[in-house]
């Protein structure tokens, strides 16, 4: 083999090992977790988180910043909506937001991507978020 053709050998093996640079798909994986519904029946502050985690997969529309803080909007207005959030701080770029329910529970919520609209969470109490998923 000459030394072009091991150049263009090297170049074309190193190019197949590159990993992807989305995010999204690895932060949003639900492989390994608690089904989802299961952890909602653990208790009503938990159903709250995964119907927010249910309404910040639903508003995603693409990687590009803009659209990260779009849908992180969305979800941080469904979140106010429900009777238990105190606050919501979302993290944009990270797709992540830490939520603070009355009790002083703490908890990170990532997109859940299951199809599944965030009203339709067992054991979410009513109000006004509980309808108002987007």
């Amino acid at each position: 083999m000459r030394v072009p053709e091991l150049a263009l050998l090297v170049l074309v093996l190193g190019g197949a090992g590159c990993r992807t640079y989305e995010a999204y798909p690895k932060i949003t994986s639900q492989k390994g977790l608690v089904p989802a519904d299961q952890f909602a029946a653990y208790g009503r502050e938990q159903a709250e988180e995964v119907a927010i985690g249910r309404a910040f997969a639903a508003a995603y529309q693409g990687e590009s910043p803009e659209a990260l803080a779009q849908q992180a909007t969305a979800a941080v207005a469904y979140a106010k909506g429900l009777p238990d959030v105190v606050s919501v701080v979302p993290d944009t770029l990270g797709s992540r937001l830490t939520v603070q329910f009355k009790s002083g529970w703490r908890a990170a919520v990532l997109p859940i991507p299951d199809g599944k609209p965030a009203a339709s969470t067992p054991g979410l109490p009513p109000g006004p978020g509980a309808g108002a998923a987007k």
